[in-house]
């Protein structure tokens, strides 16, 4: 199972390329942290990642914005089709750019536990405001 779940952060990081919408097959593509992110000013921007919370794993901002350049909108997940128990699919975090400037938005991916661990990965974005 932790081999998974290992595979399952290994191909976040393989497949990224870009936070966008493949027009021809209308799917969001996973956004890539190694990628620089530009935004307009006034305008909302996505990040993309594969996500699997029937599993009970789940994506948290992991650090406070500067809401003076970026403000969090909201965020929901997308099932992959056909959608069936177990089957993973995409958290589509949407933020909001405020005015110019850079920031660095970094979420993590947490296991199912009850008692507190840390993150099974972490991503951080760059994200230039103009």
């Amino acid at each position: 199972m932790k081999k998974f779940f290992l595979y399952l952060c290994m191909a976040v990081i393989l497949t990224a390329c870009g936070s966008r919408v493949d027009s021809q097959k209308n799917n969001l593509v996973i956004s890539d942290p190694a990628k620089n992110l530009e935004a307009t000013a006034g305008n909302e921007f996505k990040i993309v990642l594969d996500s699997n919370p029937g599993t009970g794993y789940h994506w948290e901002l992991d650090e406070e914005l500067d809401g003076t350049i970026v403000q969090f909108v909201s965020n929901e997940y997308v099932a992959d089709e056909p959608a069936m128990p177990g089957s993973g699919g995409r958290d589509v975090w949407i933020f909001k750019a405020v005015k110019p400037g850079e920031v660095h938005i970094t979420l993590s991916y947490y296991p199912p536990s009850n008692d507190a661990v840390g993150p099974q990965q972490k991503v951080t974005f760059t994200v230039t405001v103009k």
